[in-house]
């Protein structure tokens, strides 16, 4: 079993925040495909990172999904469409294997 973490930014590089509804579409199709989602809505997580000389940061929504089979290029593509959609360069979606205890 994987769980598959997506890292949702939640303005765009201008700051204009994304409308709740961007959200409620992905949360809906992950669950819709995989059975279920749980998304951490009441306080956004803090993302940094450097490019050259500059720090850059995001306030993101992290979404997380179980899933049994991790197939790489349906979330690829599903990856590609969330950074158009969310119009980012790049956007983290990250997969662990994990044990049910």
């Amino acid at each position: 079993m994987h769980l598959v973490q997506l890292l949702l930014p939640l303005a765009d590089n201008a700051g204009q925040r994304f409308p709740a509804s961007l959200y409620e579409d992905v949360t809906r199709e992950l669950t819709e495909r995989f059975g279920g989602v749980t998304a951490y809505t009441r306080s956004p997580a803090e993302g940094r990172w450097q490019s050259g000389t500059s720090e850059h940061h995001d306030d993101v929504l992290v979404v997380e999904v179980m899933v049994e089979k991790l197939d790489p290029t349906w979330w690829s593509e599903f990856r590609q469409k969330l950074a158009a959609t969310f119009r980012q360069e790049s956007l983290v979606i990250r997969a662990q294997a994990i044990q049910l205890l």
